[in-house]
């Protein structure tokens, strides 16, 4: 929608904020997801890519991690990790300040019945 109308999407996302819905901007720094999206859209969340998580391992990846976090903080947004895979991967998120997470480390997709389970254990 974002990319077919973006005029409509604001307008439907900027509904969507004020009846309290926080909309995330997933695979953020890939793709259609772009810095101007944090300005014209009314984003409460950045759902950094697995791409960038996953390749943690490399030198220059959790410099950009670590980027993305701080931006996200410097406006007053949230932060989703994608593609936790490993302990190594989930303490360097929780280090730099990343608030939330996701991926097979943490749970495998689970049906919603079994998300109270989970939350219950």
């Amino acid at each position: 929608m974002l990319v077919l109308d973006a005029n409509a999407a604001a307008k439907q996302l900027g509904r969507l904020h004020l009846m309290g819905v926080g909309p995330a901007l997933d695979d953020f720094g890939t793709g259609f997801s772009s810095l101007s999206h944090l300005l014209r859209f009314p984003i409460d969340t950045i759902k950094i890519d697995r791409s960038f998580v996953s390749a943690l391992g490399d030198q220059r990846r959790p410099d950009l991690v670590l980027a993305l976090v701080n931006l996200a903080r410097s406006l007053g947004l949230r932060t989703v990790a994608e593609g936790i895979e490993d302990e190594v991967q989930l303490e360097y998120i929780r280090s730099i300040g990343c608030q939330q997470g996701q991926g097979y480390h943490l749970a495998m997709p689970l049906e919603p019945n079994e998300v109270a389970r989970l939350l219950l254990d």
